[in-house]
């Protein structure tokens, strides 16, 4: 099997908010369902300092079947394509390089389930999983 413009790529990272779902037009005049995420990622020499990662999540991935679990602060897996995503810094007008990732696949490792603990002291519960939920 030839790898020749093979673009896979495997990032962990905790995400910045709950997924978004937003209805997009294709060129060819149909809508989808899109989901839209932001991932922080921790560098591996120095955890003070970390880069983001936005994730489309498309309706028809595999990935899409994890939405429900998909809240803030929750560190998932993607296994997805990504291509940069330069842009302009709002603050001082600094080129900058992004990264875009078209998410095919999530594994979930430490969820963030949202509800409150003990008597309102504003923690949200963890709750681990193995695996991908499918």
């Amino acid at each position: 099997m030839a790898s020749n413009g093979l673009n896979k790529w495997i990032v962990s990272g905790n995400l910045a908010a709950d997924a978004e779902i937003k209805t997009v037009m294709l060129k060819n005049g149909e809508t989808a369902n899109v989901a839209k995420a932001t991932l922080y990622v921790q560098k591996p020499r120095n955890r003070e300092e970390s880069f983001t990662v936005s994730l489309s999540i498309w309706d028809k991935s595999a990935a899409w079947q994890t939405l429900p679990f998909l809240k803030k602060g929750s560190l998932i897996i993607c296994t997805g394509n990504v291509e940069p995503s330069p842009y302009i810094s709002a603050n001082g007008n600094v080129p900058r390089a992004g990264l875009e990732m078209s998410v095919l696949d999530i594994d979930l490792d430490i969820v963030k389930d949202g509800e409150q603990s003990g008597e309102g002291n504003g923690e949200t519960n963890e709750k681990e999983t193995v695996g991908a939920i499918a």
